[in-house]
């Protein structure tokens, strides 16, 4: 037995070094090679998912926890299903390493006619799909698997988004060859950094009034504590968007509230939009959803952005500089402190209703408040249920995940999955509607499989609640949806000694949360209410289509 190990070996032990310890994936014959080496791994776990698409999603969401994941699947038929959470992870800079096993060398040299393939005998016509999703991808052979897995490892972490890594059944196999790898150089700031960080300075220093934006990419690059190091150091309020929900501790006392455009509170919209200077602190993404239909007024003149790898002040550029190299230099060079405190946060009123009331937006969500725990790690899907979680207030610690900019339905369950393994020391609670869940409830079975313990909440609505919303005629055909029964499914898929119910008035309600809040138990609760019952956020959008969407 050579002493190198073969491509396959090699590659999950490269990515194990990143500190992923487990791999998601389905198999199939074009990657077996691929995944004998995850099973034979003693460093990284298979975690084997009911399709390639939940697989993605899951990967999405451990790399939200862990800075990386790994997702390994076959050729064609497998990397195009999952295509679609690889593309989401790109948009929203989950760092995923994508494994694909391909047929043999031997076969393509010769072009052979094969099953997963179009019957023209070319084979690489897939890859040009699958790279598109990613920031970098690579044809891995013996001769530069060693130098290209250094390269695809640093580009996908500099970029926080997904690399593409393609292998050739018959190369997987075969022993590497070269050199040790060289280190790949990683992105630095250039001389632009001071100057940046001095006009940033010069316009901080003339203010009035100054608020800061968070945005999602400071997790994703792990910079929390140098972002909370200089807003301590302006001493300014800070708001989040639905999108960054989570970003900073909402216990922090310089933080304001959430901010949505025209959905936000009066102090809220007064602190950023009132602002003479709004510091966007990493690349916010004022995108339809996230501004409330386009409701958000903040001037272009007003706005410096940080961005990942470059700053722009009005129309001027620097770059490249790094978002981190920024706020470090940035919190050691400002002298402006603006002496902000928020003020203490008003006692919430306890819900409302009566233990046989049905169950309402309005009853539902203070109810989902009280429940949340410091630490919680809190999966929300887009659509009703974002609109209702995103206004409460978060208990300290508790960290945000939702998709709301790729915004694919379905997404929330198989991220779920992925987030309780990556940190299964803390609770994961999940927030979906029907609609979505449907699409990947299959996960839950991979979940008590994992004897993972998470608590779900389903609601059930009669169908698309946030698609009613979002058009003028709520009632068409194609908004409805099949009648499951959603607390029977985890029995169905599988888990053992689950906690579920289906609950229609507030007593049944309580009691459900009062059980699931023990942790004795995975708990899985379907909570029925109304048709068109739909929190405020979203009926402001349904109020702003024609904004939304340019109707005229």
């Amino acid at each position: 037995m050579s002493e190198q190990p073969t491509v396959a070996d090699y590659i999950v032990r490269r990515l194990a070094r990143e500190g992923i310890t487990d791999c998601f994936g389905v198999p199939g014959d074009f990657a077996f090679q691929l995944c004998d080496a995850v099973a034979r791994s003693e460093a990284i776990r298979w975690i084997g998912c009911s399709n390639e698409l939940d697989a993605a999603y899951a990967a999405d969401g451990y790399a939200r926890v862990r800075g990386c994941s790994m997702l390994l699947t076959t050729y064609a038929v497998g990397e195009l299903s999952a295509l679609n959470g690889v593309m989401g992870a790109k948009a929203e800079r989950s760092c995923v390493f994508h494994l694909v096993g391909m047929p043999t060398m031997r076969h393509q040299r010769v072009r052979k006619i094969t099953h997963h393939t179009l019957g023209d005998g070319e084979f690489q016509n897939f890859a040009k799909i699958s790279a598109q999703a990613a920031c970098v991808s690579a044809v891995i052979t013996p001769d530069n698997c060693v130098h290209e897995m250094e390269r695809l490892i640093a580009t996908a972490r500099a970029e926080s988004r997904p690399a593409y890594i393609l292998v050739a059944s018959d190369y997987a196999v075969t022993p590497v060859t070269g050199s040790a790898p060289a280190p790949y150089p990683k992105p630095a700031s250039g001389p632009d950094l001071a100057g940046a960080v001095a006009a940033i300075a010069e316009r901080i220093e003339t203010a009035r009034s100054l608020a800061v934006l968070p945005a999602y990419t400071v997790p994703r690059f792990k910079l929390r504590d140098s972002l909370r190091a200089l807003i301590k150091a302006l001493g300014c309020p800070f708001a989040a968007t639905p999108m960054d929900k989570g970003v900073l501790s909402e216990a922090h006392p310089q933080f304001v509230g959430t901010y949505s455009g025209a959905a936000s509170s009066a102090a809220v919209r007064e602190a950023v939009e009132g602002a003479d200077l709004v510091l966007d602190a990493g690349g916010v993404c004022f995108h339809d959803l996230n501004t409330s239909a386009y409701s958000s007024r903040i001037s272009p003149e007003r706005l410096v952005t940080i961005d990942v790898d470059y700053v722009r002040i009005g129309d001027s550029i620097y770059n490249p500089v790094r978002m981190g190299d920024v706020f470090d230099m940035l919190a050691r060079s400002v002298r402006r402190n603006f002496g902000y405190s928020a003020p203490p946060r008003p006692t919430p009123a306890k819900p409302g209703g009566k233990p046989n009331d049905p169950i309402t937006t309005a009853a539902l969500y203070p109810r989902y408040r009280d429940f949340l725990k410091p630490s919680d790690q809190i999966v929300i899907e887009t659509g009703s249920s974002t609109s209702g979680i995103v206004p409460l207030p978060l208990p300290d610690g508790a960290e945000v995940h939702s998709q709301s900019l790729w915004g694919s339905i379905g997404w929330a369950t198989g991220a779920a999955l992925g987030i309780a393994i990556a940190d299964p020391s803390r609770r994961t609670v999940l927030f979906t509607g029907e609609g979505s869940h449907q699409l990947t409830a299959a996960d839950i079975g991979t979940m008590g499989r994992n004897g993972l313990k998470p608590v779900i909440f389903v609601l059930n609505n009669g169908g698309y609640m946030v698609e009613r919303a979002l058009e003028e005629n709520p009632d068409w055909v194609y908004n409805d949806l099949a009648p499951w029964n959603y607390h029977a499914l985890p029995a169905a898929l599988g888990c053992r000694g689950w906690f579920t119910a289906k609950v229609t008035t507030l007593g049944e309600l309580d009691a459900a949360l009062a059980r699931a809040a023990t942790g004795e138990s995975a708990s899985y609760i379907e909570v029925v209410t109304g048709r068109m019952d739909m929190p405020a956020q979203l009926a402001l959008a349904h109020q702003r289509l024609d904004a939304m969407y340019a109707n005229g």
